[in-house]
This record gives structure tokens, sequence and C-alpha cells, in this order.
């Protein structure tokens, strides 16, 4: 079973982009397990530095409890212990501590945990709500700050005095409260209390993160180009504004212009880019919807932009 402190070091290392995979669902509606397996498996090839499996962009709300354990055990398998495998938890908290129960036996080295359902709770309700979901298991836990869970600083400051409880993921895009946080924690909980930009594709507001002490992101693009999302990772490691940029100009606003365009197209959009590049991950289930035929071929000109503003840097 992975520690917190081993997971924290692993993912506190910026070897690359953490990988969200999308859940396949073959054409009977279930989901493919074999095309789940292949999708993690390029993924890690491709130099992923972490698996979130079975979270946003995994649809974890449209998963069985059977359905999730087995996506689990299948990116556990697949990885190898080559990067580590964090799993989604979320709904109430005796659902959320049976995902992290199931999660932990399916094998996975740690839980984002993803906000409550439905309801909006004061700070003394969520931190309790997170403070049992993460005595619930011996897997380490992420917090997902966004939509019906927002924190103040003080109460992140509890979440990480919280044995368990490893880092906050920010869904929110509110910098000003982020780094009053990254103040707050500093001052009160040294260590190494990891920090990550969540919202829909992050490389567009990373630049801003990392200025505040967030070096870490989620990387919705490395689903389906993922030569992209390293170059744009390599260039903010190495200090490379105008890589960064170029890739910025031309591939990622115009991606975050036509998500845009779409209710749940941070994740359907994102599916139909894994199709355009030739692994069949099926369709999203309901709610979701597909993308609008236009809109599937304006993405397909944006990831060949993409990959032609990489051939013109060489």
């Amino acid at each position: 079973m992975t520690s917190s402190a081993d997971l924290a070091h692993r993912l506190g290392i910026p070897s690359g982009p953490l990988f969200f995979p999308v859940t396949p669902y073959g054409p009977d509606g279930s989901v493919d397990l074999g095309v789940y397996r292949a999708h993690v498996r390029q993924g890690v090839a491709a130099g992923a530095a972490a698996v979130f499996a079975c979270c946003g962009t995994g649809e974890f709300h449209a998963l069985t409890p059977e359905e999730f354990q087995d996506c689990v055990r299948a990116a556990v398998a697949e990885t190898a212990g080559r990067v580590p495998v964090v799993a989604g938890a979320g709904y109430g908290t005796a659902l959320a501590e049976r995902y992290a129960r199931l999660a932990a036996a399916a094998g996975a080295d740690g839980l984002l945990a993803l906000p409550p359902y439905l309801v909006v709770a004061g700070q003394e309700g969520l931190l309790r709500h997170y403070r049992e979901v993460a005595a619930a298991t011996p897997l380490p836990v992420i917090v997902y700050q966004r939509d019906n869970a927002v924190f103040t600083p003080e109460t992140v400051v509890e979440l990480a005095r919280t044995e368990g409880i490893i880092g906050l993921k920010d869904g929110l895009g509110d910098l000003d409260l982020m780094q009053r946080t990254v103040s707050a924690v500093r001052t009160e909980v040294p260590g190494d209390f990891l920090y990550f930009n969540g919202l829909p594709t992050a490389e567009q507001t990373q630049l801003a993160y990392r200025a505040i002490g967030v070096p870490l992101y989620s990387s919705a693009v490395f689903c389906f180009a993922p030569e992209v999302a390293l170059a744009f990772h390599r260039a903010l490691v190495q200090g490379d504004r105008a890589t960064a940029d170029r890739l910025l100009d031309g591939f990622y606003r115009p991606f975050v212009e036509l998500r845009a365009r779409g209710r749940g197209y941070a994740v359907s959009l994102v599916k139909a880019g894994v199709r355009l590049r030739g692994l069949d991950v099926g369709e999203v289930r309901p709610p979701l919807h597909e993308p609008d035929e236009d809109h599937v071929k304006q993405l397909a000109q944006i990831i060949e932009r993409g990959y032609a503003l990489l051939e013109e840097a060489r």
C-alpha cells in the first residue's frame, strides 16, 4: 500500500502531465475494459506522470460501483507500478467511503475526493466529510475544490493537518483565493502539501497557477494529443515561454473556445478527440451528449494545427 509520503513524493516530481483517461463504452453501452486498458497503456507509454482513473474526464458520475472497481483494477494492472494510479471517490460521505474502499481493494495508490453530491454545505460540514473519507481508507487523499465544495484558507489548513490528506486540486479558478490558501498552509502547516490546477484544459491557466506555487495540473488534452501536452509541459519546466505561448495561441486557446460552445464538452469533446486519433472509446453516457458534427470537424482542425506547431518548432 502506498503511503501518503510516498504518493506525495511521486506526484510532486513533475516528470510529465497527469493523465485523466476517458472511460470507453462498447456498442451496447457497457464499459469496454479492453479499450480502456489500451488507452491507459498508451498514456503511460507516452509519458504520463500519473493516471487518475474514473475521475471527471472518466465519467465517474456515470459508472456503477462494479464498473468503477473494474476500471481502477485495469488501470493498476496496466501501469504495473510505473506511475501512481489515483481513483475518484464522490457522492455523500457513506458512498464516498464505499468508493474509497473499492479503490483500495482494486490496488489504487490514492484518491481524488470529488465534491459531495448536490448539497451546498458549510465549512464545518465539508471538513467533517473529507476527514471521514480520509479516515475510512488507508489511501492518501487529494481533495477537489470546485462547484459546491469551495474552501476558505482556514479550512484548507485544517485539511492539511488531517492525517491522510495530502493535497488540494483547484477547479474553481479564483487565483486570489488560491494565493491566500497557499500562503496560509505554508505558514501554518509547513511541509509538502500538494496543489493541482484542476480547471478544464488547465494548460490555459497554468502559467498563472505556477506563479503562485501550484506546479501540478491535470491535462485532458493528453488523452488525445499527448505530444502536444508533453511539449507544453516541457516548456513550462524549462522556462521556454516562447514555446508555451506558441502552443497557447495556436492550439489551447482555440480548443478552449470550442470547448465553451457546448455544455459537457469538457468531457464529450475530449472523448471525440480520442476517437479522432484512432481509438474507439464510444460515446459519453447520459446526461452528457455528443458534440455537434461541425464542432468535431473543428476539433480535428485544431488537433492538426497543434501537431503542425510541433513540426514548425523542430
